[in-house]
């Protein structure tokens, strides 16, 4: 959760676009779609990445504008008052999917071992779920813990930004092998912080 205490600085970058994009009739849902576009769109160049930094540069940027978006969608919404349910469900849903098109993308392309990565999106998946499940138990919806889901993405962005400098292996692996093993560590670790959170609120 170290990145989402800087959500209220990242707003006064959102908000004023989110305003402009409002008025022009932009709705949320449109952007929402648009995130979940970019972040297949960072999945395929991660693929294909595997010695080729330029893509993992331009895979690191569509994640930047994929995590952008998210956060728009959401601004756009509290602006034009039409903030619900149906809305945070989509958000969740695509949320989810774009996970899984950014984490698949890295592993499936070589980065890292397969077993390895099957792990990382595992815990994400689980991490993500448990968030929203303190909800449904109705104590509040819960996203505690080391590495949330804004943690991961910056992270990702940084280690892009590393491999079009450096990138070779150290260690056996490439600065994104070893943030995959890096996330897998870390959202198993936030489950289980977040298993004992709500295990203590029942």
């Amino acid at each position: 959760m170290t990145f989402d205490s800087l959500r209220p600085f990242a707003s006064k970058f959102i908000e004023p676009i989110a305003k402009v994009a409002a008025d022009t009739g932009i709705s949320p849902n449109v952007v929402s779609a648009a995130s979940l576009v970019f972040a297949a769109m960072a999945g395929v160049c991660f693929y294909y990445s595997l010695n080729e930094p330029l893509l993992v540069l331009a895979a690191g940027f569509f994640v930047f504008l994929n995590s952008y978006l998210d956060a728009l969608d959401g601004a756009i919404a509290r602006y034009l008052n039409a903030a619900g349910n149906k809305g945070d469900f989509l958000d969740h849903v695509i949320d989810r999917y774009s996970d899984v098109f950014i984490i698949c993308g890295i592993f499936l392309g070589g980065h890292v071992q397969w077993q390895i990565g099957t792990i990382a999106i595992v815990g994400v998946l689980i991490t993500s779920y448990l968030g929203t499940q303190a909800q449904a138990m109705e104590i509040g919806r819960y996203y505690g813990g080391i590495m949330g889901r804004a943690d991961r993405l910056v992270y990702i962005m940084l280690a892009s930004i590393i491999y079009f400098v450096h990138p070779h292996q150290i260690g056996g692996f490439s600065v994104l092998g070893w943030l995959m093993i890096v996330i897998a560590i870390g959202s198993h670790i936030t489950a289980l912080q977040r298993i004992f959170h709500i295990w203590n609120k029942l």
